[in-house]
């Protein structure tokens, strides 16, 4: 039986994600003991008086830059044979249902959420085992697309959902986009839910739902669609 997820996110500031992990999914999924989840601040690894963790960067420029020794420290002493150190980049791998689904599968992920101009590239270049950016765009620091990797990747993990067929259904799921969702009342302000979706033949929904989803791939992302079949 494999073993639940640990992660380890480290970030500056701690407080960004740790109301979010105790909510909803998330944290039914901590209390149930199929994951967990330790926030860090990698403050608590800088050994000066001051905390000091970020410095001007070589060269000049606007910004400060993450500093190695705190990064270093953090991440070897959380780091064990089986951890996958991932860095929050704008410039790392697209974040997909593919890099989700696979690290779901993992069994410790260490998360380093930068901040500023980023961190030192000696952290990159020898103890970062992947880069992975949530869209092509720059955010304040990285602790947000960490929680945005941590909610995508723990949808995965078996036991989180309560109706585990729904991750079929989801966006992206074989790259296709998500059908309509309707419920009560069945007509509302002159507004009819599909007949096909009252008939209670499964697998005439199935086959509108799944042609649906066809349709709105090509009409709106036909770059998934090549890869769906």
């Amino acid at each position: 039986m494999k073993s639940k997820l640990t992660i380890d996110l480290l970030t500056l500031f701690p407080e960004m994600i740790s109301g979010f992990i105790s909510e909803s999914i998330i944290g039914r999924g901590i209390s149930n003991g199929i994951i967990d989840i330790k926030v860090h601040n990698i403050r608590d690894w800088a050994t000066d008086k001051h905390s000091i963790t970020d410095d001007r960067p070589f060269g000049g420029g606007a910004g400060m830059v993450l500093k190695p020794e705190p990064l270093f420290a953090a991440i070897e002493e959380l780091k064990t044979d089986l951890s996958i150190v991932i860095y929050l980049a704008p410039d790392g791998e697209k974040l997909s249902t593919g890099i989700a689904k696979e690290l779901s599968g993992s069994t410790h992920l260490i998360l380093v959420s930068g901040h500023y101009e980023g961190i030192d590239q000696r952290v990159r270049d020898t103890i970062i085992d992947r880069e992975i950016s949530i869209g092509d765009y720059v955010l304040t620091n990285g602790t947000l697309p960490a929680a945005v990797l941590v909610d995508c990747v723990c949808r995965y993990v078996p036991g989180i959902l309560g109706e585990e067929n729904s991750l079929a259904q989801d966006s992206f799921s074989k790259n296709l986009l998500s059908t309509p969702q309707y419920t009560r009342p069945a007509e509302f302000r002159d507004m009819a839910v599909p007949e096909v979706l009252l008939s209670g033949n499964h697998a005439e929904i199935e086959n509108w739902r799944t042609n649906y989803r066809k349709e709105e791939t090509l009409k709106k992302r036909p770059d998934l669609i090549s890869n769906s079949y």
